[in-house]
This record gives C-alpha cells, structure tokens and sequence, in this order.
C-alpha cells in the first residue's frame, strides 16, 4: 500500500494517525480478463422486464470499456419479487462471491432499502479470509459496514444498473474514478469535481430510453466550504445518510474509538429525505458521539440538487451551532451518490479536506 504524507509532514505523525488505515485488509485491485460477480443484495430489479435489458448493457460495458468477465450469482437475476422473499439467498449469493477463487471483484446490482435484512446471514471469516474487491453505492452501505466490521476495504462507487448501464454510454468522470481506484495502486491523489451533472429521469423499463442521452447540466456551484478552515486528514467512512442511521445501535455500528479522526463522508438518496429528516439524523448521529470526535465531513451532490440550499442550511445549523462544533471541516457537493456521476471513495483510506483550497484528496492508494 503506497502513502504519502502531506508537504514533508513528519513521518512519525503520519503514521501515527494512520495506523488505522493500516490495520483494514486491502484487497488487490483488478486487471483486464478478471471475473468479477454481480450481486443484488436489496432491490432484485435487474431481473424484471425491460430493466432486465439495462442490465446486459451494464454487463456490457463492464467487459467491453473495462476488460472484465462478468458473472451474475445464481439469485441476482430472479426478479424483484423473489429477491425481496428470500434475503438469506441473497446472503448467500455475496458469500460464495467472496468464496469462489476465480472471482476477483463483485459489484452491486443497484441498492434498495432492506439490506439490513442480509444480517443474520453473514459470515464476516468468509470477508476476512478471501479479500477481494466489492463497491456499490446506496442501500450497498449496510453491506460496506458489513466488509468494514469483517476488517475489509470496500469501495463505495458505481453499480451496475446506474453508471455502468448509464444511458448511451459511461460517463468519463465514472471510468476515470474506477480505472485509478480499483485498477491501479498508485496514490489516487486530488479527487477534482466533475465539471457536469444529471438527474434527469428516463424510465429504465422504457427500451427506447436507453438511446437517449440523460441532459447534462453545468456543475455552477463546484466545491463548497460550509464551516472550518485549513486541512484535516482523515479515514474516510459512511455512505448514504439513510442507510448510516439505520445501522446506529446495531452491530455494524463501529464502536466510537473506531470513529476517531475519521472524514465521514454522507450523501442522501432517491426519496430526497427532507432537510428536517437529515437534521433528525445528523442529531443521531451526535448522539452516538461521533460528531465530537470525527476530523471533517463530505457531503455528496443531491439528487437533482433537491433541498441543495436547504440542507447547506442543516448541516451548518446542527453541526454548527447544535453540536457546537463550528471547526468541523464540512465540504459540499462532492461527486459520490445519488446525483450522476460519481467517483470511488474506498473506506478507511487516508484523506484530505482543504478548506482553504476547496479540495478533497486521497493520500494512498485504493488497492494492493
């Protein structure tokens, strides 16, 4: 694992507030010819109708863009209904994922909304004894705490329905995230901001929309500073703001030593939750302690920049001024998330927030 410390820092000091970056198992990264799984741990829409066809082209674009051997698990593809009726199934899928030598990586379908319901299921051993890659985004966090509890860097990024299916073609900014991430072990370095966006909606069940290039905005906000100044260092760790508060109080829940120095990193989903809902969250999320011993936040683009002022507003409110906490580093309107596209974050690696510069980096590699 390649680290680099920060303008000559001293040595010493970056170890020390590393150490537990180096304590996750890296998984080695991907190569061109790599079988990697797809698995539908939520929503199992990638087997119903018309959506069924988005899928094939996101397994396309995985081996023609990306080189790679694409393999559903044998519950990925069975529809929406059996996957809601059977979440040991899809349990089972994402272990002998990580089982199975010849696979190299799994990614995530889509999320969904009850991933949670995959717990009893899970072997952490099997995560720790065969680290490989995983990422996915959105509901895909309960299974992140999951690899994070079993002591395995996961990726939270693209899924197959969404990016990699993107209509027409990937998004630059989406293969650029991926290729330095996962298919390369040099430090990944300075995230830059996407210079486009959409969330225009085209119905996946709609075949004649996949030939439709989704309307792209220009990016007129960049980079936002809401509260802090100068740079902090940090493991990054979090996922959508949802999925994180479903977990407080169950035992994916890292213990609060495990939050120390971290950059939490939230973005919100689909359903747009309301900025008096995120404030309820982020109060929870105080409550657990966290807020009080984290070094900085990022907070993801909203979907169709829904609530963009609003909750700018929230989270400088309570994490401001109710958690007292105006020195927190908070920067806005990061590229992760629900709002198109998106880069790779890979949780517990090191990372920078420089308010003074407006700019996010990440200080070592993704993978070995």
């Amino acid at each position: 694992m390649k680290m680099i410390c920060i303008d000559e820092m001293d040595l010493l000091n970056c170890i020390k507030r590393t150490k537990e970056v180096i304590r996750m198992i890296i998984p080695k990264g991907l190569n061109k010819g790599d079988k990697v799984a797809i698995v539908s741990l939520s929503w199992g829409g990638a087997g119903d109708g018309e959506i069924y066809n988005r899928y094939l082209t996101g397994k396309k674009r995985l081996e023609d863009v990306l080189g790679l051997e694409v393999v559903a698990m044998p519950h990925a593809l069975k529809g929406s209904a059996y996957v809601s009726t059977h979440p040991e199934d899809r349990a089972k899928d994402w272990m002998d994922a990580f089982r199975d030598p010849t696979i190299k990586g799994i990614i995530s379908n889509i999320g969904g909304n009850d991933t949670i319901r995959l717990l009893p299921y899970i072997d952490y051993e099997v995560i720790s004894d065969n680290p490989k890659v995983f990422m996915g985004y959105s509901d895909t966090t309960v299974n992140h705490f999951m690899c994070y509890k079993a002591g395995l860097r996961s990726y939270y990024g693209p899924s197959v329905l969404m990016e990699f299916a993107e209509n027409v073609a990937i998004h630059d900014y989406v293969v650029e995230g991926v290729m330095r991430t996962l298919f390369s072990n040099d430090v990944i370095g300075e995230v830059e901001g996407a210079k486009m966006w959409t969330s225009d909606y085209l119905p996946w069940d709609v075949a004649e929309n996949n030939a439709t290039q989704r309307k792209m905005l220009p990016e007129t906000h960049g980079y936002e500073v809401l509260q802090g100044s100068g740079r902090v260092t940090g493991a990054l760790m979090g996922g959508c703001i949802e999925s994180v508060n479903d977990l407080r109080g169950t035992p994916l829940w890292p213990s609060l030593d495990e939050w120390q120095g971290k950059i939490l990193f939230l973005e919100s989903s689909e359903d747009k939750p309301s900025p008096e809902a995120v404030a309820c969250m982020l109060r929870g999320f105080w409550a657990t302690g966290i807020i009080d011993v984290i070094n900085g936040i990022l907070v993801g683009k909203p979907q169709g920049e829904v609530y963009y002022e609003d909750y700018k507003s929230v989270y400088k409110e309570v994490i401001g001024i109710q958690c007292g906490r105006p020195d927190l580093p908070i920067l806005y309107n990061v590229n992760f998330g629900h709002a198109s596209p998106i880069t790779v974050l890979p949780y517990g690696a090191l990372a920078e927030i420089d308010c003074d510069k407006k700019s996010f980096k990440i200080l070592e590699s993704g993978v070995l």
